[in-house]
Order: C-alpha cells, then sequence, then structure tokens
C-alpha cells in the first residue's frame, strides 16, 4: 500500500505543478494579447483552459478571461454593433483594425458561452467564479455597450446578458440554491434587481408553459430561491446603488423608479403564482407572503385568487393562507364570501399539533374580535374549541380555554352556554353537530360547554385550575393569551420540575398530650366507649 500512497502524492505535486504553470502560462498570455495584436491567437489557449477537466486550471482560466475581456471592453476592442460572422468578416470589406475586433468579439461570446455552461458544473467554485466573471463582463458591457442603445426602453443595461444568466441558474435539474445565495450580493443593485426580475418572469412564463403548467420541483424550488432573495426598497430615494450609472435621462430610466420596480415584483410573483406549485413550495411562499411580497405589490388584491386556492387546499397550508387573507380583508377592504365558515371548519383536532399552532390561533383571535359578530357563530367557535379541548394536549388546552373565556367575554349574549339550567337527574343529550359544517346549523347556542366542566377533573393541575374559573364570574378584562401561544410541551414539563419546594407544609391537628401518661386511663375510656 505504501507505494501506492506515493505515486498518489506525486500525482497531486504534479497536478498542482501544472495548475502553477497554466496560471503563469495563462497570464503571460493575456498580456502578449494585450499588447500586441499579433499574439490574437493565444485567446485560443485560454478558450481551451477554460473547458479543461482539473479545476484549479478552469478556475485560472476563469480569472485570464475575465482579465482580457474587461480590458478589451475598456478599450473598445471588440465589434460593436450587429456581429457579422467570421466568414463574412474575411470576405467583406472590412478594415484590419475592424476583422481584428470581429475576431475577439466572438472569442468573447465563446468565452461567455461557455461561462453559461460552468454555471451547471458539478464543482461548486467553478459554478461560482463563472457566475462572478460574468457579471463583471455585464458591469463591463454596461458601461461600454455592444450593441446599439434603445435609449427609451433599457438604456445602456447588458439585458440579454443577464437573462442567459437568469436562465442557467433557474436549472430544471440541479438545485443552485447555494449559488443562487451567492447572487444575492448582486441583487442588492438597483438596476440589477429590476432586469433580474423581469428575467425570471419570462423564464417561468417559457418553461411553464413549455411543461403545461406541470408541477417542476426542481425547478420551482430554484425560482422560488432566486425571488425570495430580492430584497424590495421602501422609498425611491433608496434608489441609490446601481452597476451601470446612465450618462442620459437617467431621471427617466425605469429601473431609476419605485413604482416600476413595485410593477415588475408584481409581475414576476404573480407570473409564478399562478402555476400549480409543490404543496410544500405553499408553504414557503405563504409564511413569507405578509412580510415580504403583499407589501411591495402595486396592487396586492390581485393575490386574492392564489390565496383563494391555497385556502382551500386545507390542513396547514390553509392555516398559513389566513396571514395574506387578513392583510387583504383588513387593509384593502376585502370582501371575502363565506369566510367564517371555512375558518370554522379549519378548527380539527390536527391544528393543536401544526407547526403554525400559534399563528392561526393569534390570526383567529384577531378575526373574532369585532363585536359586531353575531352571536351564533361566536358560539359554534366556542362550542367547537370546547369539543377539541376534550382530545387535544396540555399545551394547547391553555390557549384555547382563555381563548373561549374572551370570545364569551366580548359576546355577553354566549353567557347562556355557561348558565344552561341542567338537571342531573335526567340523561343529557348535547344537541349541537360537530359534523355540521355550517356554523349557523350546528346548533351551538342549545347547547352547554360542559366539556370544559368535565376538564376540571384533568391530570395537568393548571389545566384543571384554568377549567374552574368557568365556575366563577368572568372578569371583564380579557386574558392575554399571546404569552401561551409558543409554550411546548417541553417547556411546560421544565416549568413543573422548577417548581420550589415547599420547606414545611403547614398542618392541621391537635398535639397529644396525654396519651403516654395515665395510659391505664386511656385503655379503660377506650374499652368503656367500644
Amino acid at each position: 500500500m505504501a507505494p501506492a500512497k506515493k505515486r498518489n502524492v506525486s500525482s497531486v505535486k504534479t497536478a498542482e505543478k501544472s495548475a502553477k504553470k497554466a496560471k503563469v502560462d495563462l497570464s503571460k498570455s493575456v498580456e502578449r494579447i494585450l499588447e500586441s495584436r499579433k499574439h490574437a491567437n493565444d485567446v485560443f489557449d485560454i478558450l481551451e483552459s477554460l473547458q479543461a477537466e482539473q479545476e484549479k486550471e478552469v478556475i485560472s482560466a476563469v480569472a485570464a478571461c475575465s482579465e482580457l475581456f474587461c480590458a478589451l471592453l475598456e478599450r473598445k476592442e471588440l465589434f460593436l454593433g450587429k456581429l457579422p460572422g467570421e466568414e463574412d468578416a474575411l470576405s467583406g470589406g472590412y478594415s484590419a483594425q475592424d476583422k481584428y475586433q470581429i475576431f475577439m468579439r466572438h472569442r468573447y461570446t465563446s468565452c461567455v458561452e461557455i461561462l453559461l455552461e460552468h454555471l451547471s458544473h458539478e464543482q461548486y467554485d467553478i459554478k461560482e467564479s463563472a457566475m462572478c466573471c460574468l457579471m463583471k463582463f455585464a458591469a463591463g458591457e454596461g458601461r461600454h455597450p455592444l450593441e446599439d442603445l434603445d435609449w427609451s426602453e433599457h438604456y445602456s443595461f447588458p439585458r440579454e446578458l443577464i437573462q442567459a444568466l437568469v436562465d442557467n441558474l433557474l436549472s430544471k435539474t440541479t438545485d443552485n440554491s447555494l449559488l443562487i445565495s451567492r447572487f444575492q450580493q448582486f441583487l442588492e443593485m438597483e438596476d440589477v434587481r429590476y432586469y433580474v426580475m423581469s428575467s425570471i418572469r419570462d423564464n417561468v412564463g417559457k418553461v411553464m408553459d413549455k411543461n403545461k403548467g406541470a408541477v417542476v420541483p426542481v425547478y420551482q424550488n430554484n425560482v422560488f430561491t432566486l425571488m425570495s432573495s430580492i430584497s424590495m426598497p421602501n422609498q425611491e430615494s433608496e434608489l441609490t446603488n446601481f452597476m451601470v450609472k446612465q450618462e442620459a435621462k437617467h431621471e427617466d430610466w425605469k429601473a431609476a423608479k419605485l413604482h416600476e420596480h413595485k410593477r415588475v415584483f408584481e409581475r414576476m410573483w404573480l407570473g409564478f403564482l399562478k402555476y400549480k406549485l409543490p404543496n410544500s413550495m405553499y408553504k414557503k411562499v405563504l409564511v413569507i407572503l405578509h412580510d415580504s411580497i403583499l407589501p411591495y405589490m402595486s396592487k396586492p388584491t390581485l393575490m386574492i385568487d392564489f390565496l383563494t386556492a391555497a385556502y382551500e387546499i386545507g390542513g396547514a397550508i390553509s392555516l398559513l393562507a389566513l396571514n395574506g387573507l387578513f392583510v387583504l380583508i383588513h387593509q384593502h377592504n376585502l370582501d371575502y364570501p363565506d369566510f367564517y365558515k371555512k375558518l370554522y371548519n379549519l378548527l380539527e383536532p390536527s391544528v393543536f399539533h401544526v407547526k403554525y399552532r400559534a399563528r392561526f390561533f393569534h390570526l383567529a383571535n384577531l378575526f373574532l374580535s369585532s363585536s359586531h359578530l353575531p352571536v351564533y357563530l361566536v358560539a359554534a367557535f366556542a362550542k367547537r374549541l370546547a369539543r377539541l379541548a376534550l382530545t387535544a394536549p396540555p399545551t394547547a388546552l391553555l390557549i384555547v380555554l382563555p381563548f373561549i373565556y374572551n370570545l364569551i367575554r366580548r359576546h355577553p349574549s354566549c353567557r347562556v352556554l355557561i348558565h344552561k339550567p341542567s338537571t342531573e337527574d335526567e340523561p343529557f343529550e348535547d344537541p349541537y353537530l360537530m359534523d355540521e359544517e355550517d356554523p349557523a346549523q350546528c346548533r351551538a347556542l342549545e347547547s352547554s360547554l360542559w366539556e370544559i366542566k368535565s376538564l376540571q377533573k384533568h391530570y395537568h393541575p393548571d389545566v384543571a385550575k384554568a377549567a374552574l374559573l368557568i365556575n366563577t364570574p368572568l372578569s371583564e378584562q380579557e386574558d392575554d393569551i399571546s404569552e401561551t401561544l409558543e409554550v411546548t410541551t417541553y417547556e411546560l414539563m421544565e416549568k413543573d420540575l422548577k417548581q420550589p419546594e415547599l420547606k414545611s407544609v403547614p398542618l392541621e391537628f391537635e398535639t397529644a398530650t396525654r396519651l403516654l401518661k395515665g395510659g391505664g386511663d386511656v385503655l379503660g375510656q377506650h374499652f368503656c366507649l367500644a
């Protein structure tokens, strides 16, 4: 085995030496090309190294390409305008300088194509260096455009290069989350962010239409990762960091206007969300929707179709959709038919065990805080929660019981659920219909909250104590349930275990004074009594 190890070490050293030699050679090639046009053919050596198998050699070639073509862009030695074919350049009436610029422009195009292919490379370091090099090219093209400028639309921004970069980042087969997180730093530049959003929208439309709207999990995950990396500005005065400084008409440039950013942002998200998503993707979108998406949309009400579809899926997805609906109902006067009926049907045993339980009860508390709700509706929610409480864990019960008490405090008409007259000798049949989906038809007002009475014998002392409150007149001040929303079973057990030990236990008894004195008399009295 020892000789094999020696051979491996020597091969590694040989590879490192060759990589260093290649780096030196490539640097010299760049210097020769920039010094004299007669060394122009050396560019083929650099492009060949760009496609090498050794990782270090490829990274060295990427650095060489970056140095070479950024310098040529700066010198304006790449052909400007519509690029003719190389054969046409040789046969046409072009000057020697034009032929050189056409030649180098074709090499630059080849370099860009190879770098775009490297965005799908197996080695992450190669992907990262290729992406950073392409962004340097984008900055160079922005300062020194290669195409005729369209001043009315996109000014001197390299839109095509950014579109190609985005198309390759949004792979259909490879998870590019790590690479996209590295790309996030470029999204801090206003113009890059603006054109990336536009490119995402175009790409999503093409790919999803080609797949006829079918779910493409890897691709859609890449798209979501890129879109969720975008941080939108809040005010137009914040739009100061641009990759490309426009020399003229800067104030008319769309990328410099906040309302244009919002418009593109809105169209990007709506274009993505109109297609069917994987179930896990719905959760990811809904978690950030109310904070990171709705506030930056020109017309947030356009999200109603997506939120309605998500709300009807059921389970945790429906719970998360409540956040977005809450924003639209309270801030944008959305009229949502049968909202409370659907909210009522979300109350299932699973609601106590989902990850988003705290968020659900917080929002449900807000929705049921209005004093204008009909009494039958509030009674239905109180009764359904009470019924579910029979099988709920202690952590959930510490939320549910104060929740029910608050509903009764807000709506005194619901006190009939507590003070319902009962006869202990007669058999009791609860008229409440648990399986009825319509809260108006469930007959909650005809029932009572006997479930809370049964919880007074719960094994957990905190639950039993909370259930006993229903025996006393409820105070007017509502209970603050925010402190119990995030309580876990582990925290509940830790709290019980950390209860301070009582040093002395108070007992009530009479001290025996004559037990050992006059024993005969005591025994005699005992026998007489017996």
